[in-house]
């Protein structure tokens, strides 16, 4: 076992025989949203701990080292960016940068690794995989509502964070004439609505989210005099996303010279789609049709730490049904039967992997 500088965990199976070779990585991650189920990211860690079990069980001596990762902060919720401990994994944000975020509660990411003692020595990067494999709930409904088992995802969506403040003017509730009013909080709610008209317009497979928002003075008879909400763009198409994080500026300065506002944009995190390993997408699906699993290809909506991998190694993830869709919500479940059948699949690729096949 080893923890790596920014709190990554990693089980680490290699023998004298294999322990020169690039190993084979699956994992996830075992952080939380608040009010959480209990499949995302928690069912890749422990599907990829069973999968070296079993091949334990069977005798099987590996060609390569297998290695199961936990991924520090995937949700992001806490400490921005998500995927972060990937993203310092791969290379993509040094170690001492991430260590000083601070989080949302003004705790210090390094300092609170220290704390709960998941403050690793060891270099992030320390192993470059040979490939990587992360099994997760599909955190959607199509795979249920399609009838499918397993879903190859080929590739996954990018993805825009930006915190965007509106400064207005407080002012009396009713007193104030509607025409005479500089309202940050009407301005926030014509960015929501416009983001929905707009993708609707465009016919794209967009999506636009206003997760949190926050109103100062925050009083029933008040007019807002401060507007601050962040705004979650993401399309599997770069170019369209380009445009999408293009048409909220150009509203953004619009509405400010309509509504009488001043408007701030911080940007918090920015991932371009990424296209997974073709030769794993196809042992993906070559598993499920072995098995008599019915499957399909897919883009995965959600953000996950094999987009932060595949910057370094062949990558690809499997999902599998999630009952109405639904996560990051205590209702998330998946059934058992598909719980099983999608460790059986990574099972599968990562018994092809090891053997050289």
């Amino acid at each position: 076992m080893a923890v790596d500088q920014i709190g990554n965990i990693f089980g680490i199976w290699r023998s004298e025989e294999n322990s020169g070779e690039a190993p084979i990585m699956l994992g996830s991650h075992i952080d939380t949203v608040i009010n959480a189920g209990i499949y995302d990211g928690c069912y890749g860690v422990l599907a990829a701990l069973e999968v070296i079990e079993t091949l334990k069980d069977r005798g099987v001596t590996p060609a390569r080292p297998i290695v199961v990762a936990a991924f520090t902060n995937e949700e992001g919720v806490r400490f921005a960016p998500d995927m972060l401990g990937s993203l310092v994994y791969a290379g993509g944000l040094p170690v001492e940068t991430a260590l000083a975020t601070t989080g949302t509660d003004g705790a210090v990411l390094g300092q609170e690794l220290a704390r709960i003692g998941y403050a690793g020595n060891v270099e992030p990067g320390f192993l470059k995989p040979h490939a990587y494999v992360e099994l997760h709930i599909e955190q959607g409904p199509v795979l249920q509502r399609e009838g499918f088992a397993i879903g190859a995802v080929e590739n996954l969506q990018g993805i825009s964070w930006q915190r965007v403040t509106i400064d207005g003017i407080a002012n009396h509730a009713g007193t104030t004439p509607m025409a005479m009013r500089s309202d940050a909080g009407l301005a926030a709610a014509r960015v929501g609505l416009f983001l929905r008209e707009h993708i609707a317009r465009s016919n794209a497979p967009s999506v636009a989210t206003i997760g949190t928002m926050r109103f100062e003075p925050d009083a029933i008879n008040v007019i807002p005099s401060r507007a601050a909400f962040t705004v979650d763009l993401r399309d599997p198409d770069e170019d369209r996303l380009q445009a999408l994080e293009a048409a909220l500026t150009d509203f953004l300065v619009r509405i400010g010279a309509e509504e009488g506002v001043t408007i701030s944009v911080e940007r918090l995190a920015r991932f371009q789609p990424v296209a997974f390993d073709q030769g794993i997408v196809a042992a993906v699906e070559a598993s499920a049709k072995a098995r008599g699993l019915k499957s399909r290809r897919m883009t995965s909506g959600a953000g996950h730490d094999a987009q932060m991998i595949a910057r370094i190694a062949p990558t690809a993830m499997i999902f599998v049904p999630s009952r109405d869709g639904i996560s990051h919500n205590p209702r998330e479940h998946t059934e058992p039967d598909d719980l099983v059948a999608g460790a059986n699949v990574l099972l599968d690729v990562v018994e092809r992997m090891v053997s050289g096949r």
